[in-house]
C-alpha cells in the first residue's frame, strides 16, 4: 500500500477509537462514506483479491524467465556394460567373470539452466488472462466500494430520519400530556366527563408505546451504521442532496451512463477476456515447445567407469506431444465453454445493470410526485388540529375529534418525512447506478479499486 493510504486507515483507526469510546465529534456523510470504502470488510475483501491477482501476474511472468536446478547425489551403483567387461579383459579377468556386475560408489554433482524459447504462446497467454483478472477485481472493489458507500449513505440517512421521528413521538406524546392535564382540570372542576379521562389517558398511553417503537427504531438504526460504517454515529450533519446538475437527465440518459461506466459489467468484460487469453493458453499444447537448456555435471564412478565423469553441454530441445488421450482436445473444448459462460454472465450483467438504473430512476420519480401531496396533507393536518384545538377550548369539538386530528397529524408528519428522506436517497442511489456517487462526494475510492490499463 502507499503511504497516503496507510496514513488514511490510522486517521480513520483513531477516528474508529472515538466511536467506540463514545467520544462527541461531529460526521459529516462524506466522512461516513469515506470511512466505509476504506475499511468495510466487504471492500478489503475485494481489495485483497485484486492484490492476490496481481500476484498471479508474478507467476504467470516467471515461466518467460530461465530456471536454474542443482542436483546432487550420492549411492551405490551396479554396472554390467561395455565398459565393465572392457574392464575386467583389461584385469585379466577370464570369462564368466567377466559378465559379473561391477559395483561402485556413484557421486553426482549437476547445475542446469534452462531458457523457454517458444511454447505456443501457453504463457504470454497466462499472463495476459491473469491481467484480466487483476483488471476484472479491480472493477469489483469499485463496485463494491459503490454499493457499500451507498450502504453507508442509507444508514446515515437511517440514522438522522429515526432521530426525527423520534422527535415527532415526542411532540406527539407532549400534545397528547397537554390535553391530559387540561382535561384533569376540568374534571377537577366539575365539568369533566369521565370518559373524556378515560379516552384522553388511552391515548397518552398509545403515544408513550409510538415513542418507545420509534426509540426503537432509532437503536436499530444505530446498530446498522455500526456494522456498515464500523463506529457509532456521532453527531451526524444533513447533508446537501445532490443537485439536478449532477443527475441523469432522464431514463434514458441513467441506463446509458449505467452501462457506459458501471464497475461490475466492467468487470464482467474483463472476465470475458480473460476466458479467451485461457483458451489460447489451452491451444498452446498443440504446438512443439523449444527451450535452451545448458547444464555442468562433476560426476564420479558412473555407469561402471572408473573416476571422473565430468560433462557440460548446451542443446536447444524439442518436445512435442502429439498425444494424450485426447486431453488436449477435451480441454480447448472446455475452455470455450467457459468462454460462452462468460458472455452470458456478461448480458445477465447489462440487464441487472439496466433493470437496477430503471428502478432507481422510478424511485426518484414516485417518490417526487409524491412529495407535494404529502405536504399539503401534513399542513391541512397542522390546520385541521390547531382549528380543532380552538373549538374544543369553546366547546364545539369533542375530545375525541381533537385526539383524531393530532394523530392524523402525527401520522401526516412521519409520512413526509420519511417521504423526504427517501427522495434524498433515491438521488444518491441514482448516482451509484451510473458509477458517479464516489466523485460526487469527493470520496477517495481504495488504491485497489483503481485500474490503470498501462500497467
Amino acid at each position: 500500500m502507499k503511504k497516503t493510504f496507510k496514513l488514511s486507515s490510522v486517521a480513520l483507526g483513531i477516528a474508529l477509537a472515538a466511536g467506540v469510546n463514545g467520544l462527541a465529534y461531529s460526521q459529516t456523510l462524506k466522512e461516513a462514506v469515506q470511512q466505509t470504502v476504506l475499511t468495510n470488510p466487504d471492500v478489503m475483501y475485494d481489495a485483497n483479491q485484486r492484490l492476490a491477482n496481481e500476484q498471479a501476474v508474478n507467476v504467470a511472468r516467471g515461466g518467460f524467465l530461465p530456471k536454474a536446478d542443482l542436483f546432487g547425489g550420492y549411492g551405490r551403483e551396479g554396472s554390467r556394460n561395455r565398459t565393465t567387461r572392457i574392464d575386467n579383459q583389461l584385469a585379466g579377468i577370464p570369462s564368466p567373470q567377466a559378465n559379473d556386475w561391477l559395483y561402485l560408489t556413484r557421486y553426482e554433482r549437476q547445475a542446469t539452466l534452462t531458457q523457454m524459447l517458444f511454447d505456443g504462446f501457453g504463457v504470454s497467454s497466462e499472463v495476459d488472462r491473469n491481467k484480466a483478472r487483476v483488471e476484472s477485481a479491480a472493477y469489483k472493489t469499485a463496485g463494491t466500494a459503490d454499493i457499500m458507500g451507498l450502504k453507508a449513505i442509507e444508514a446515515y440517512l437511517n440514522v438522522l430520519r429515526t432521530q426525527e421521528l423520534v422527535k415527532l413521538s415526542q411532540d406527539n406524546l407532549d400534545f397528547h400530556l397537554k390535553t391530559q392535564d387540561q382535561i384533569k382540570v376540568r374534571s377537577g372542576g366539575g365539568v369533566g366527563r369521565k370518559s373524556d379521562q378515560e379516552q384522553v389517558d388511552a391515548r397518552v398511553g398509545l403515544a408513550k408505546a409510538n415513542l418507545v417503537a420509534a426509540q426503537s427504531n432509532m437503536r436499530d438504526a444505530e446498530i446498522q451504521f455500526l456494522r456498515i460504517v464500523g463506529a457509532k454515529p456521532a453527531t451526524l450533519v444533513a447533508p446537501t442532496p445532490p443537485g439536478p446538475d449532477v443527475m441523469p437527465k432522464s431514463e434514458d440518459d441513467a441506463v446509458r451512463i449505467a452501462v457506459e461506466n458501471h464497475p461490475y459489467l466492467k468487470s464482467a468484460v474483463a472476465d470475458l477476456k480473460a476466458t479467451e487469453f485461457q483458451q489460447q493458453a489451452a491451444k498452446s499444447t498443440l504446438y512443439p515447445r523449444f527451450d535452451a537448456e545448458f547444464g555442468y555435471g562433476l560426476n564420479d564412478n558412473l555407469d561402471g567407469a572408473y573416476g571422473q565423469s565430468d560433462e557440460k553441454y548446451a542443446m536447444v530441445r524439442m518436445r512435442w506431444n502429439i498425444f494424450r488421450g485426447l486431453s488436449d482436445a477435451a480441454r480447448i473444448k472446455e475452455t470455450g465453454y467457459f468462454k460462452v459462460q462468460a458472455q452470458e454472465v456478461r448480458n445477465r450483467t447489462q440487464r441487472q445493470v439496466e433493470e437496477a438504473s430503471r428502478l432507481s430512476w422510478n424511485a426518484l420519480i414516485s417518490v417526487r410526485e409524491r412529495l407535494p401531496d404529502l405536504r399539503v396533507h401534513a399542513d391541512k393536518s397542522r390546520e385541521t388540529r390547531d382549528s380543532y384545538a380552538q373549538q374544543f377550548n369553546l366547546g364545539q369539538r369533542t375530545l375525541l375529534d381533537l385526539l383524531d386530528s393530532e394523530n392524523e397529524l402525527y401520522r401526516a408528519r412521519e409520512n413526509l418525512k420519511t417521504a423526504e428522506y427517501l427522495e434524498v436517497f433515491a438521488r444518491y442511489r441514482l448516482l451509484q447506478d451510473t458509477s458517479t456517487l464516489l466523485s460526487h462526494l469527493e470520496v477517495t475510492p481504495p488504491e485497489e479499486a483503481i485500474f490503470e490499463p498501462s500497467k
